[in-house]
C-alpha cells in the first residue's frame, strides 16, 4: 500500500514535470514573433537559392492557422479496429469506382506501368486510398499550414524543412502559391506527397515543364510509380495474400524479420484464406504478419508489402492497398 502510494506520487510528479517541460517547449515559439521567425526563414530560403520574387508571392501576409494547430493537437477518441478500418477504407463503392478508373485510364496506366515496372492496379489503389481518386486532396494552403506547424515548436525542425521544400517547388514553377493546396499537414495532390517526396519522386511525364500532381493524371500516375519503383517495387510479384495461420503458431516466426518460402509456410500449416493449399513455390519468400496480433487476420507478405510500408508505415494501410488492388484487378 505504501509503495503503491509512493509510486503514484512519483508518477504524478514526473507527469507534472513533463507537462511543464512540454508547455515550455510549445511556448518557446512565442519568444520570437511570427514575423521575425518568418524573416529568418526567408533569409534561409534565399540562401538555398529560392528567388526573392517567389518568397514575396508565397510569404506575404501569411499568418498561423489556428485550425491547423487544432487538428495537430487533436487526439482520436477511439482507435479503429482492423475490420472497421477496412470497411471504411476499402468499401465496395471504392472497389467499383477503382475498376472504372482502371478502365478509363487503362492505356496510360499500362504505358506507365511498363515504364516503371508497377502494376496499374496498385497505382489505382494508392490513388483511391490517398485521395478517393483525386476527389479529396485537402483544402489548406500548403505554405501557410507548414509555416504554422514549423513556427509552433512541437515538430518545428521537420515542418521547417518541408516548408523550405515547398518554397523550392514554387520556385521551380510547378504550381502557384494560391493553388498549392493540400492537407493540414502539408500533403499534396492526388497521391498526397509531402514536399520532400515531391522533390525526390515527382515526374513531369507529359513534358510540359511542370510536375502537376494536383490536376494532371499522367504526372500523378508516373510520380507514384516512380516512388514505388525507386523504393524497391518488384513487378514480378504481388503484395501478399490473406491466409489462415495455425492457432499454435510459434511467435518466433511471426514478423517481417523472418522470411520463409511458400513451401515452408505450407509445411508449417499456413493455408489460403479459403483453407486451400498455398502455391508450392520455393522461389518466393514471405513473412507472416497479423493485423492485430496472434489470432487476428493473418497475411503472408512479400517484398512489395515492405515497399508499401515505405510509403506509409502502417500494417492497416499496407493491407488496404494490397486488398484494394486485388479487388480492382487487372482483367
Amino acid at each position: 500500500m505504501i509503495r503503491g502510494f509512493v509510486a503514484r506520487g512519483w508518477t504524478a510528479r514526473i507527469g507534472f514535470l513533463i507537462l511543464v517541460l512540454a508547455t515550455s517547449l510549445e511556448a518557446s515559439s512565442a519568444d520570437v514573433s511570427f514575423s521575425d521567425w518568418l524573416a529568418t526563414l526567408r533569409k534561409d530560403a534565399l540562401a538555398s537559392g529560392v528567388r526573392a520574387s517567389t518568397l514575396d508571392a508565397a510569404l506575404t501576409d501569411i499568418r498561423p492557422v489556428p485550425r491547423v494547430l487544432e487538428l495537430d493537437r487533436k487526439q482520436p477518441e477511439f482507435t479503429l479496429t482492423f475490420q472497421e478500418y477496412m470497411t471504411r477504407v476499402v468499401p465496395e463503392a471504392r472497389v467499383q469506382l477503382g475498376k472504372q478508373k482502371l478502365r478509363d485510364n487503362r492505356a496510360l496506366l499500362e504505358e506507365i506501368g511498363r515504364k516503371y515496372g508497377v502494376q496499374p492496379r496498385f497505382i489505382v489503389a494508392f490513388w483511391g486510398i490517398e485521395s478517393d481518386f483525386g476527389r479529396l486532396t485537402g483544402g489548406f494552403p500548403v505554405v501557410e499550414s507548414l509555416a504554422t506547424l514549423a513556427y509552433d515548436g512541437r515538430r518545428s525542425a521537420f515542418f521547417r524543412k518541408e516548408l523550405l521544400n515547398a518554397l523550392k517547388i514554387l520556385d521551380e514553377g510547378h504550381i502557384a502559391p494560391k493553388t498549392m493546396i493540400g492537407s493540414w499537414a502539408g500533403a499534396m495532390g492526388m497521391f498526397q506527397f509531402m514536399p520532400s517526396s515531391f522533390l525526390a519522386y515527382a515526374v513531369d511525364y507529359n513534358g510540359d515543364g511542370r510536375k502537376d500532381l494536383w490536376n494532371d493524371r499522367a504526372d500523378g500516375f508516373a510520380s507514384s510509380a516512380n516512388y514505388l519503383a525507386r523504393s524497391g517495387w518488384r513487378p514480378d510479384q504481388t503484395w501478399g495474400r490473406w491466409v489462415q495461420a495455425p492457432k499454435a503458431v510459434d511467435p518466433a516466426v511471426v514478423g517481417l524479420g523472418v522470411k520463409k518460402t511458400l513451401s515452408e509456410w505450407q509445411a508449417m500449416g499456413v493455408r489460403r484464406q479459403d483453407g486451400g493449399d498455398i502455391p508450392s513455390r520455393s522461389d518466393v519468400t514471405a513473412s507472416l504478419v497479423f493485423a492485430e496480433g496472434p489470432g487476428s487476420a493473418a497475411f503472408l507478405v512479400y517484398a512489395n508489402y515492405q515497399t508499401i510500408l515505405k510509403w506509409n508505415r502502417s500494417t492497416f494501410f499496407a493491407v488496404a492497398v494490397g486488398s484494394l488492388a486485388d479487388r480492382i484487378g487487372d482483367g
